[in-house]
C-alpha cells in the first residue's frame, strides 16, 4: 500500500508539470515563433520480488516478479514544426519558411537566436528586435540610410534601399540566419530568444536559402505560435483525468490503512 501511494506521488507530480507545459503553450498561443512544449514520461523503476529463472530439464521458464514505483518525466520537447504564415503588410515584419534562426546580439555582443520576425527600425536607422536587440547580416548590425526614401527585404535576405534621386536600389547587408544539427536542445531564454546549448551542436550561419537549410525570408509577415489549442485541450483533459486518478490510488490506499488500524482496535 505504501509502494501505491508513492507510485500515485509521483504520478501527480507529474501531471501537474504536464499541466504547466500545457498552460504555458496555452498562454503563448498568439505569440509570433513560439514553439509547443510536450511533456513525455517514462517508469521510475521496479522492485524486484523474483528474478527470471531459465527453462530446466523438467520445469519452463519463468518470468520474473517486479512491481513499478511510479513515473518520471524523460523529458520536456520543444516541437519545432512550422507555424502558420500571417500577412502583416509591415516591410520590417520578417518570418522564415525553413529551419533558420534570425540572429540577434545584445551591447555586450552575445549572441541570441529567435523564430520571432516582428522586427523594427530604431532611431538611428539599425534593424532591432523589440527588445532592442541588433539583427544581424552578414557584416554585423544592419543599418538603414538616413537618406533612404523607402527600403525593402528579399527573400534571400538582401536588404536594399532606394534614396532621393535614385532609382536603383542599394544594397546594405543580407540578413543572416542560423540552422542547428538539434534546434530541440536550444535553451530557451526569455523574450521569445533561445541560446546555444551544449546538446543543440553549434550554430551554422548562412544567407537564407542556403544548403544548410536555413529556409527563406518572407517579408510583410509573421510565424505564428505552432501552438494546436484542440490538442492541449484534449492533453489537458488527459492530465487532469490522471491527476484524478493518482489522488484517487492515495485515497483508497488511506483507505486501507485506516482499516488495518481499526482491526487493532477492534
Amino acid at each position: 500500500m505504501l509502494r501505491a501511494m508513492y507510485s500515485a506521488i509521483s504520478g501527480m507530480r507529474g501531471f501537474q508539470t504536464k499541466l504547466d507545459v500545457i498552460g504555458n503553450n496555452i498562454a503563448n498561443v498568439n505569440t509570433p515563433g513560439f514553439k509547443a512544449g510536450r511533456v513525455m514520461f517514462s517508469d521510475l523503476l521496479s522492485q524486484t520480488i523474483s528474478g527470471a529463472s531459465a527453462p530446466s530439464a523438467n520445469l519452463g521458464g519463468i518470468n520474473p516478479k517486479q512491481v513499478g514505483l511510479g513515473s518520471k518525466i524523460s523529458s520536456i520537447d520543444t516541437i519545432f514544426t512550422d507555424g502558420s504564415i500571417q500577412s502583416t503588410s509591415n516591410p520590417t515584419d520578417l518570418a522564415i519558411q525553413g529551419n533558420g534562426f534570425f540572429i540577434l546580439k545584445d551591447s555586450a555582443n552575445n549572441t541570441y537566436y529567435t523564430r520571432s520576425g516582428n522586427f523594427q527600425i530604431d532611431k538611428n536607422g539599425y534593424l532591432v528586435a523589440s527588445n532592442g536587440m541588433y539583427v544581424q547580416g552578414a557584416g554585423g548590425k544592419i543599418q538603414i540610410p538616413a537618406n533612404a526614401t523607402s527600403f525593402s527585404i528579399g527573400n534571400d535576405g538582401t536588404v536594399s534601399y532606394i534614396s532621393n534621386g535614385n532609382s536603383t536600389p542599394t544594397t546594405i547587408d543580407t540578413i543572416q540566419l542560423a540552422t542547428f544539427s538539434n534546434p530541440a536542445g536550444l535553451e530557451k531564454v526569455g523574450d521569445s530568444m533561445y541560446q546555444q546549448s551544449n546538446n543543440s551542436g553549434t550554430a551554422q550561419v548562412g544567407n537564407p536559402g542556403g544548403a544548410a537549410g536555413q529556409g527563406t525570408i518572407v517579408s510583410g509577415a509573421l510565424e505564428m505560435s505552432n501552438v494546436d489549442l484542440a490538442n492541449e485541450f484534449t492533453e489537458m483533459i488527459v492530465a487532469q483525468r490522471g491527476f484524478q486518478a493518482n489522488s484517487r490510488i492515495i485515497t483508497t490506499s488511506d483507505d486501507i490503512l485506516q482499516e488495518l488500524v481499526n482491526l487493532k482496535r477492534s
